[in-house]
């Protein structure tokens, strides 16, 4: 038997799917286990243990749907699956695994897309953690549940590829390092302040003597360089704490290497707080206008941090008023935080 899993898009809801894609590795027993991604998230699933396959789809874009689509067909049917299960809610994916052949094909009624579907599950009510909405759809369709948290190992050919960048970007080997993950994806309500990021930085190097190492996308580079810059200007002419700045400059595959050298791993709520905290490396998730109760980092090492605000979860890509949920958590918290955790 071939099961193909179509993954969720983003890097953190495929983390969270991880243990459901687990469960599906036991329910393939002695068979194949294939996954279909997006080509950013590819590696992940590459580095997840039990995968046979990883198969990269294109985005379904506006521009693009139709192309899309048939690329999605033509991938879904290299792998030559007997069930498909759809983790996304999309159409996109369950019209796919229809046109491309496959039997069975099992996933949420969710898009208008259950008569593709040739076992629909209803999604459950009420506010549920992401992990446990793709661990719910394994289990309605009657496969048993395994560990809860998402679990990933660092390949050592990444671990030492990231020492190699690191020292290129004036890392000296042997100093610890806290990552720092300024960005976020959904908008800029979701970004802690960067003056709060440098103080954490320079507060944790005194107590920890950890280097700081900036991580994100090429669209995160902004509010990285807003993060140096106070670095510097709280460490005065020389720079008593220098970021090294590996922001946009790193593969999924180099990210998770670089974060497996981190003694700690400071984020806004992002896909990179998702991997770190898998990598079980320890985590503080600064949150803000998005749920906590949705979408935190799993992990005994892992410390959430939220303020109290009356107008939190809003779930706005900006913030109409004040910031006040994230700027009311002081940069001590978060020291707090890692300290404990570490």
């Amino acid at each position: 038997m071939t099961v193909l899993v179509f993954a969720p898009n983003w890097l953190g809801d495929a983390v969270m799917a991880l243990p459901a894609v687990a469960d599906l590795r036991r329910f393939a027993g002695s068979g194949t286990l294939v996954v279909a991604a997006r080509p950013g998230i590819a590696d992940l699933f590459a580095m997840a243990p039990g995968i046979d396959r990883v198969l990269a789809i294109p985005a379904a874009r506006r521009s693009g749907r139709l192309a899309a689509l048939g690329a999605s067909i033509e991938t879904a049917k290299q792998a030559s699956a007997d069930v498909a299960v759809l983790l996304p809610n999309s159409f996109h994916a369950a019209l796919a695994a229809r046109r491309a052949g496959i039997a069975e094909r099992w996933g949420y009624r969710r898009q208008w897309r259950g008569w593709l579907l040739t076992r629909a599950v209803a999604r459950p009510r009420g506010r549920l953690h992401q992990v446990d909405a793709y661990r719910h759809l394994v289990a309605a369709l009657g496969l048993d549940n395994g560990p809860r948290e998402p679990r990933l190992e660092a390949p050592p050919g990444a671990i030492e590829a990231a020492g190699t960048l690191l020292s290129a970007a004036g890392w000296a080997p042997g100093t610890p390092l806290l990552g720092l993950a300024p960005g976020a994806a959904y908008g800029g309500a979701k970004r802690w302040p960067p003056e709060r990021f440098a103080e954490t930085a320079a507060g944790l190097a005194r107590s920890l003597g950890t280097a700081p190492v900036l991580v994100g996308r090429e669209a995160d580079r902004p509010a990285a360089r807003a993060v140096a810059a106070e670095l510097d200007r709280i460490g005065g002419p020389g720079g008593a704490v220098r970021a090294i700045d590996l922001v946009g400059r790193t593969s999924l595959r180099q990210l998770a290497g670089v974060m497996a050298r981190c003694t700690a791993f400071v984020s806004n709520d992002s896909g990179a707080m998702h991997l770190a905290a898998a990598l079980g490396v320890p985590v503080a998730a600064v949150f803000g206008p998005t749920d906590e109760r949705a979408t935190a980092p799993l992990g005994a090492r892992v410390r959430v941090l939220t303020a109290r605000a009356w107008c939190r979860p809003c779930m706005l890509r900006e913030c109409p008023i004040d910031h006040r949920c994230m700027t009311r958590i002081p940069a001590r918290d978060v020291i707090g935080a890692v300290e404990e955790v570490v």
